[in-house]
This record gives structure tokens, sequence and C-alpha cells, in this order.
């Protein structure tokens, strides 16, 4: 009989199954022998991070391209340092498993006071805390350990959500018991799934026009290809919100452009607010973000909902029914073609001013317009630089990675380190303003650590761009920040080969840009912008607080 793996060795293994080949993680004493299981393992690299927030931030960005990823961290001053992070997971549904080390049993059982603790013998408090970040958890035993693994899998898998798995010292080096683990039932859909898509198809076949808005949900159960399917033989428009943008190639000849309520192109809000049935592929997020301050005009009525796990027509709720099923089942029961045609793209205008000109935002957005390739991944930070970015045309296959509903700045910088780790053979791109970068900047000097080559831009405009659009007084001291020199961060964090520039004309820009093209290297270049020189999408913002904050 072979010798039965320890915990933490079982874990590392069976996680490694799922397709992941690297951990996120700082060490801690109550998770060394953790650690251990990951640094002797074969299938799964250690990414140390400089702290766990940083951790957590690039296990969520990894997760959205692998399918799901590992975070591990040590009790307490670890777990809670890195909660932020694995709640935004849980946000925008991001499959993270996150392993905590505890303190041995021995001393949870005689309640012998600790480090990393409040002092009072007390070792479950904050479970109940990191527990409400995921969407199941466990206590890990060698007894329970290889069925608790599949129950784990199998209920975050199928939420695309986080897991918390905590491991005592201990137990972490004991062997597990018993034998091959036991399937864990996965999500399914249930008889409702017929009823289902009978009435969506009803709906859509007495509809005179049809659009559908993919969510991103569909990009984290990768359902692309069985949606744009679907879409492809309805023949109807489907147009893409914030959130979602990039989710189905852009270059499609049905994708109309981005809907955003009122700050919608007149084509857009007749595609989709004309639309006789509007379906939600995903359950899109009617948030201020996705809908310009609340000014989407969707009829309600209108609204057929193909959510994760249910569907929602009218006032009637199917469930438990799974989004890819619905997929499958309206490709043969509508028959309805719609033939929609998609008028001509507008051929772009060439980026202006010369090359002395300052930048600014109407001559800067054009050029990274045409800077951006086939299959990008573009990892944009909420604030000033994705509001000038989203409404962006993108060529073929590239897609976007941000997190406007959570919202966590500096969550760009860590999700790009996750993200360049998870597809290497992908160029990623880094959209950033300063402030946020400020808060995560030290995951430059991991992504140089790890051999990576992204291309990062960094907008200096005086302090928080954003905050500013924000606020009816854009002066308060508040919304300063320390003036770093950013362009010297990648030397200074141990990046070594890198093209670094600080750019302040279009003719600097313009030069920088080009050799970042070439892909010889990692690019990181600082923008110097104008300190109150919003983007459009900002600038409505900026227009519109009432709406954002009071009662509108």
């Amino acid at each position: 009989m072979s010798e039965q793996p320890t915990v933490a060795d079982y874990i590392v293994r069976r996680l490694a199954r799922e397709g992941i080949t690297d951990c996120f993680g700082v060490a801690g004493d109550f998770a060394f022998k953790l650690c251990d299981a990951v640094a002797e393992s074969e299938a799964i690299r250690w990414i140390g991070c400089s702290n766990e927030l940083d951790a957590a931030y690039a296990a969520d960005g990894y997760a959205r391209v692998r399918g799901c990823s590992m975070l591990m961290t040590t009790y307490a001053v670890g777990e809670l340092s890195a909660l932020n992070g694995v709640m935004g997971a849980k946000a925008e549904r991001s499959c993270v498993f996150h392993v905590v080390g505890m303190p041995t049993m021995r001393k949870q059982r005689v309640r012998q006071i600790v480090h990393h603790t409040l002092g009072d013998g007390e070792f479950q408090n904050f479970a109940n805390i990191s527990a409400q970040a995921a969407c199941v958890s466990a206590v890990i035993t060698p007894d329970n350990c290889v069925h608790e693994m599949e129950r784990l899998i199998a209920t975050a898998r199928g939420e695309s959500r986080p897991a918390y798995i905590l491991v005592a010292g201990d137990f972490a080096v004991t062997p597990v018991t018993g034998s091959a683990p036991t399937p864990y039932p996965k999500p399914a859909s249930g008889p409702d799934l017929a009823r289902a898509v009978a009435a969506i198809a009803e709906r859509v076949e007495a509809a005179r026009s049809l659009a559908v808005l993919p969510a991103y949900t569909v990009s984290r159960f990768k359902l692309q290809d069985k949606l744009r399917a679907l879409i492809e033989a309805l023949g109807c428009p489907f147009a893409a919100m914030a959130m979602d943008k990039g989710i189905l190639t852009e270059a499609h000849p049905q994708f109309v452009g981005i809907y955003s309520g009122a700050a919608s192109s007149p084509a857009v809000l007749e595609a989709v607010e004309g639309a006789d049935v509007v379906i939600d592929a995903g359950g899109v997020s009617f948030n201020e973000i996705n809908t310009s301050a609340y000014t989407s005009r969707v009829d309600p009525g209108k609204l057929v909902t193909i959510g994760v796990d249910h569907v929602r027509v009218a006032d009637r709720i199917y469930n438990p029914v799974r989004m890819g099923d619905v997929f499958d089942g309206l490709a043969g029961a509508v028959k309805k073609k719609f033939g929609y045609s998609a008028s001509p793209r507008e051929v772009p205008t060439p980026p202006g001013g010369k090359p002395d000109d300052p930048i600014t935002a109407v001559n800067m957005y054009p050029r990274f317009r045409d800077f951006l390739k086939p299959w990008d991944r573009i990892v944009l930070e909420s604030g000033s630089m994705s509001s000038g970015m989203i409404p962006l045309p993108l060529p073929e296959g590239a897609e976007v990675q941000l997190q406007p509903l959570w919202g966590s700045i500096g969550w760009a910088t860590g999700a790009t380190l996750g993200i360049a780790l998870a597809d290497p053979s992908r160029r990623t791109l880094l959209f950033t303003g300063e402030g946020s970068h400020q808060m995560t900047a030290a995951d430059v000097g991991t992504m140089g650590r790890h051999g990576l080559k992204p291309v990062i831009f960094v907008l200096n405009n005086g302090g928080y761009m954003v905050e500013r659009a924000l606020e009816a007084d854009p002066d308060w001291v508040y919304n300063d920040l320390a003036p770093w020199n950013y362009h010297a961060l990648p030397a200074a964090l141990g990046c070594r080969g890198w093209f670094t520039a600080k750019v302040a004309t279009l003719g600097e820009l313009d030069a920088a840009l080009a050799r970042a093209a070439t892909g010889e290297s990692a690019s990181y270049i600082e923008v110097v912008g104008g300190r109150m020189d919003f983007p459009a999408g900002l600038a409505m913002a900026h227009q519109s607080l009432d709406a954002l904050y009071g009662n509108g």
C-alpha cells in the first residue's frame, strides 16, 4: 500500500488537479507546514508577495484566467490582511481557494495564549470573519480532508467564488485517512430547465427585435463560445456594459457597442432600450458605474435574465437552472432569426496633436486605442483610466479585466501579476492611476522577479483624479498624494532590463509607445497628465453627483 500523503500535501495535489500551477501568499509561522508543501511540490510554484492584500488581488486575477487560484496566508494577521481582496473575489465571482494555517490543535484545546491572537484563548473568532468572504468553508482534519476537499472544490467552482480552508499546524503534517474521494455532486439543472427554455423561447419568438447583454459571469464559467454561438444563431445585436467589456470579442459583426445608459451612442440606445426583449445573459449589474449614474432606461418588463443558477421571465423564477444548459437549450428551441445587420464601423479618427503638445485625455486615449493588439489582456484600475479606456474599441480577441462592482483601488496592479502569470503567452497591459498604484506598487517587483513582461501605464496627475471628479470641491487636501518618481520604481524594486520612461508631451508618448510595442522587454511608462483633465465619462460623473450620492 502506498504511503498516505499528509493533509498539506493532499491539499496541494488536489488543487493542482484543478489546473492551478502557482500559489500566491505570504509565509507565516502558523502556515509554515502548508508553505513547505507548496515549496516541495513539483506541480505548484510558490509566488511570494509583499503583503497578503497584494497576494489576494493577484489570486483574483489568476482565477479570472485559469478558472481558479490558490492563496495561502497565516492565521489572523495574514488572513485578515487578505480579506478585502478575497471579498472582492466573492463580489465579482473569482474562485480563490484561500488556505490558512492555524495554531496547533493542542494549543487550541488548552486555550494557550499565543501571538496573532487577542490573548483570550479564542481561536475561532477570525474564522467567523473570513468565512464571510467565501461561499464555502471548512476546518480540515486528517479524517475529513479527502471528502471535504471535494465538497469545497465542487461548491466553489460551481459558484465561482472563494473557498476558505483552515488547517491546524499539527494536522498539516498528519497523513490523511480514508480511501479515494467520493465524487461530490456538481451543481446541475433541475426539471425547471425545460420550462425556463420554453418561456424564454416564447418571448423571443414573439419579439420583433431582440438584444443581448452578456455579463462577466459568462467569462467566469468559460461559456463564451456557447453564448457566441447562440447570438449568431439568433442573428441579434449584442452590447456590453462596462463591467462586461470584452467578454465576447468586440470585433464581432453583431457587436453594437458599449451600453452605459444615457452615455451610450444613439445606435446602442436604439438596439438595447428600443428592443422588444433584452436577454441579460449571466446577470448584469445595473450599478452606478455600468449605467452612468443610474441613467439606464431598460424596461424591466422586457428583460429576461439568465442567471448563473436561475432564470427570470417576467415575475416567474425558474431554478435550479444552470446558465450553460440554458444557452444550449435555446440554441435548439428558438427558430427565429432576427437578421441584424450592423452599420459599417466608423473609421477611427487618427490621434491628433503636435509632438511638443502636452498630453491630454483627448489626445492620449486615441493613442492607447491604436496601441492595442489582438488577444491583449487589458487590466483597468477603477478610476480615471478605466473611464477613458472603456469606450475604446477592442481588436479581435482582446479582453478587459476590471473591478467596478467591488472597486477596491490598487486591485489592478496586483491582478496584473496574477493575470500575467496565469497566461504569459499573451500580452498583459495595465492602465492605472497613481493613487491606486501607490497602494500595490510592490507587485511590480514581483513581476520582475518572475520574468514577466507586462506593459504598464501609470497616469501621474498629481493626486486622486477620480476622487476630485466625485467631489463638488476637488481641492480638498485628502485628494493629494506624495509625489513619487514612478518611472524609477522598476529599478528600485529589482526589475532588470525593463524599458522605463516618463512622458509629458505627445512626442515623448509616441516614442515610448513605439518602443513598448516591440515587446523586447517589460515596459513601465509614467504619463504626466493635467490635474483636472477628466476623460469624458468622468466629466459626466462630475456633473451627476446628486444622482450618484444624493437622492437622485
